[in-house]
């Protein structure tokens, strides 16, 4: 399988599939021997209905995961969710670093900042919605997707 890494500037940009909405889906640079790397979005259910995020791919790595991580005894611990995540109707989740977020597992490619790389998440309702993961510099995090909205105000 071929990467497909995109060269374009990284700008917020939403995906949409029935009542799912999926907003600047992004990733933080790697350094080159690190063995996973983390996928960041803001996922809304503007349904009456829960729907599950259950799975999904990307060019650049071999596995996809849901991961939670928690605080325990003041150590980070991070565990794949195995039933998947839950979003429930009306409810917005936030995947970020320190959080709950997506864990590109065994990467084959490590795109540059500023690139972007092709990617799907699968609900278990809304289907498969395909995205692409904005790369961004380490020390870049997003405004939330309910900030957005006072952009040019």
């Amino acid at each position: 399988m071929t990467a497909t890494v995109l060269g374009q500037p990284a700008f917020a940009h939403d995906f949409k599939s029935g009542t799912i909405e999926l907003k600047h889906p992004w990733s933080r640079v790697a350094p080159p021997v690190a063995p996973v790397l983390g996928g960041y979005v803001t996922i809304i259910n503007t349904g009456s209905e829960p729907d599950r995020l259950i799975g999904g791919s990307s060019v650049i790595a071999g596995k996809f995961e849901v991961h939670e991580s928690t605080l325990v005894d003041g150590v980070a611990k991070m565990r794949p969710l195995k039933d998947g995540l839950v979003i429930n109707a009306g409810q917005t989740v936030d995947l970020q670093p320190g959080g709950t977020h997506i864990m590109f597992v065994s990467p084959t490619a490590r795109p540059a900042e500023g690139q972007k790389f092709a990617g799907t998440l699968v609900f278990e309702k809304a289907g498969t919605i395909n995205v692409e993961f904005a790369v961004q510099g380490m020390g870049d995090v997003p405004a939330k997707a309910e900030d957005h909205s006072k952009h040019g105000k």
